[in-house]
């Protein structure tokens, strides 16, 4: 006698799934959650790009120094603007122009050079300076040229100068400022500053 399977009928569960009120719900939890996220994630961003900026420009600086030790003669680091940009090199050959051998950096998009004008007090950077007399020279904004010599000293005029160069996002100052600092030693050092905030030493 041959037994035929049964065949068992599919049973569907009301259930299961998800309803029209649950994906709206969820969709709008989703969405909120992003709303709140994008602008802390913005900020970081910038806040990225701007150390990142400050960091690079640091150290092209840092290598010309370098070089100038390394080929026991003097090297110029030249900043250079380029339309809306600014380009960071080490000018071995004391050309004036950034060759494709020598060591750039192109500062451009939201980061920028920026002059003086409207950042925080640059007193706490002259404050460590102590009693030197040394004047704080402004570099940024325009185009400029360091010198440093075999011993990696920056050449400079009596009495020496400590030369700056501030970084920021002219559209979101919110973001603060960074501030590439060369002492006449040859030394760079890295400053931040928030909107209308303090300068602080963070390298």
């Amino acid at each position: 006698m041959v037994h035929r399977p049964r065949s068992s009928s599919l049973k569907l569960s009301t259930g299961s799934g998800f309803s029209t009120v649950e994906l709206v719900v969820t969709l709008a939890v989703i969405l909120v959650l992003v709303a709140i996220s994008v602008p802390t994630l913005t900020r970081v961003f910038g806040v990225y790009q701007l150390n990142d900026a400050a960091n690079r420009l640091a150290g092209v600086l840092k290598f010309t120094r370098y070089e100038a030790i390394r080929l026991n003669k003097q090297v110029n680091g030249v900043v250079l603007s380029t339309g809306s940009s600014w380009v960071v090199f080490a000018d071995i050959n004391k050309n004036g122009v950034p060759d494709p051998t020598e060591t750039q950096d192109l500062i451009t998009g939201a980061v920028t050079l920026m002059p003086a004008a409207g950042l925080p007090d640059p007193s706490p950077i002259t404050n460590t300076l102590g009693a030197s007399g040394l004047a704080l020279t402004v570099l940024s904004g325009l185009n400029a040229t360091v010198q440093f010599d075999q011993r990696g000293a920056l050449v400079t005029g009596a009495g020496g100068n400590v030369y700056v160069l501030y970084l920021g996002n002219q559209s979101n100052p919110a973001l603060g400022y960074r501030a590439v600092v060369l002492l006449p030693s040859g030394m760079v050092h890295i400053w931040t500053a928030g909107q209308g905030g303090t300068w602080q030493q963070v390298s």
